[in-house]
C-alpha cells in the first residue's frame, strides 16, 4: 500500500479532524472508520479521507485489515509499556529541569490538586487528577518541545488506556507517592525527587503489567 509523501490542504482538515478524535476517545480503538460516511460528514470525496487514513496509518493511529477496511489501531500490551519506559526518561528529565525553577504558586497548585485527587472516589476522577498532578510538576521546566513530547505519548495511550493503568494502581498508593515527590520538591531535593518519581513510574507499570496479563488470560 502506497502512502502519500504529505497530506493535501484538503486531506490536511480530515486527518487533524480524525487524529483529535482518536487521541480523545472519541473514536475508541476497534472502531471502523467508513470511507464513504467520513467523506459524506466532511462534505468532501473519497480521496482525501483515503489520503488522511493512510497518513494516519503511517503515524500508528490507524491499522488497514484486508477486505475489511480501516480501524483505529488498538495498542498491544508490549507497545503500551514501551511507551510507560519512555515515560520514564522523558518525564525524569522534565521533573530535573522543573524543581530549580518551582515558586510557591507552583506548590499550592499541585498540593490543591492533591487534595481534589482524595475527594471523589471514581477512577475518571483519579485518571483524570493524576494526569493534572504530573503536568503540574512539569510544567516549570521551562523547555516545551520535552513537554509536548510527554503530552504526546499521554495522547497516544488514550483515555481508556490511561483508565486501565489507574484502575490498575488505585487509589492509596499513587496518592502517598505524589505527596513525597512533591515534598522532595518543596526541598529542593532534585535527586530525592526523581528517585521517587521513577519508582512511581516504574511500579505503575508493574501493576499495569499484571493487570493486562491477568485480562489477557480471561
Amino acid at each position: 500500500m502506497t502512502k502519500p509523501a504529505h497530506l493535501t490542504t484538503t486531506s490536511q482538515p480530515i486527518y487533524d479532524s480524525l487524529r483529535d478524535e482518536i487521541l480523545s476517545g472519541a473514536i475508541r480503538p476497534g472502531e471502523p472508520l467508513r470511507q464513504d460516511e467520513i467523506a459524506k460528514r466532511h462534505g468532501i470525496s473519497k480521496i482525501p479521507v483515503r489520503e488522511a487514513l493512510l497518513k494516519l496509518e503511517a503515524d500508528g493511529f490507524v491499522l488497514f485489515r484486508k477486505n475489511r477496511g480501516a480501524m483505529v489501531r488498538e495498542l498491544s500490551a508490549a507497545e503500551l509499556l514501551h511507551l510507560m519506559d519512555i515515560r520514564v526518561a522523558l518525564e525524569c528529565k522534565a521533573l530535573e529541569l522543573a524543581i530549580p525553577n518551582m515558586i510557591q504558586s507552583d506548590f499550592d497548585v499541585m498540593h490543591a490538586l492533591l487534595k481534589q485527587y482524595a475527594e471523589v472516589e471514581t477512577v475518571e476522577h483519579w485518571s483524570s487528577m493524576n494526569q493534572s498532578f504530573h503536568n503540574a510538576l512539569y510544567e516549570p521546566c521551562g523547555n516545551a518541545q520535552l513537554l509536548d513530547m510527554i503530552r504526546d505519548i499521554q495522547q497516544r495511550m488514550g483515555p481508556a488506556l490511561r483508565l486501565l493503568m489507574t484502575e490498575a494502581s488505585g487509589l492509596d498508593r499513587p496518592n502517598e507517592e505524589h505527596h513525597a515527590i512533591l515534598s522532595a520538591c518543596e526541598s529542593g531535593d532534585v535527586t530525592g525527587a526523581v528517585d521517587l518519581l521513577r519508582a512511581h513510574i516504574e511500579t505503575s507499570k508493574k501493576e499495569t503489567a499484571a493487570r493486562l496479563r491477568r485480562r489477557d488470560t480471561v
